[in-house]
């Protein structure tokens, strides 16, 4: 591997809080990434991002919305095992999210979504399914997720959330320079 990371901001601006991942990114845009880090804001482009890890990432860190019954704004760090094998439902934001450890979100897994032809239909555990099959492979995926208030159609983040861009960016700056496999929250 390259030892190169890809920060992805994920989710649709128009549904309120789905658009956190976004947020962030646009968040992290002014700050100074080390050299083998790329940023990028995927939105819904789910065909982009899958395509974008096929050209080599050692880490992937998503940043999303992330649906798990907690008070709105909470954040989640979660560390995939068996990423590739979609192991939560992260973009719609109607699922509960799956998977083990000790940051690791409960409940039971979904089953991974076809792909459909168009790349706004993809969510994140679809697009993960998509990689191995493209011949690709991420040694680590961190998703950095929060809990939404409303996913509904609108434009901007519920105050909650907002107010959890800021300490979601200084996660992901965590999660990159400094390689943490353990975080705090607030």
């Amino acid at each position: 591997m390259t030892g190169r990371t890809l920060i992805a901001g994920v989710g649709n601006v128009f549904c309120g809080d789905d658009g956190f991942g976004v947020a962030v990114a646009h968040r992290l845009a002014r700050e100074k990434l080390p050299a083998e880090v790329d940023l990028r804001d995927y939105g819904i482009r789910g065909g982009h991002l899958a395509y974008q890890i096929l050209t080599g990432y050692e880490t992937l860190v998503l940043v999303d919305a992330l649906h798990r019954d907690g008070p709105p704004g909470t954040l989640y760090v979660v560390e995939a095992a068996g990423h590739e094998e979609s192991a939560w439902a992260l973009h719609t934001g109607a699922e509960t999210a799956a998977g083990t450890g000790a940051n690791g979100p409960t409940g039971a897994a979904p089953a991974a979504r076809e792909a459909t032809g168009e790349g706004h239909d993809w969510s994140v555990d679809g697009v993960l399914g998509l990689v191995p099959a493209l011949g690709g492979q991420v040694d680590r995926v961190v998703v950095v997720g929060c809990e939404p208030a409303d996913i509904g159609a609108g434009i901007g983040l519920s105050p909650a959330v907002e107010n959890a861009v800021g300490p979601a960016a200084k996660l992901v700056l965590e999660i990159v320079e400094k390689g943490r496999r353990t975080w705090t929250t607030r």
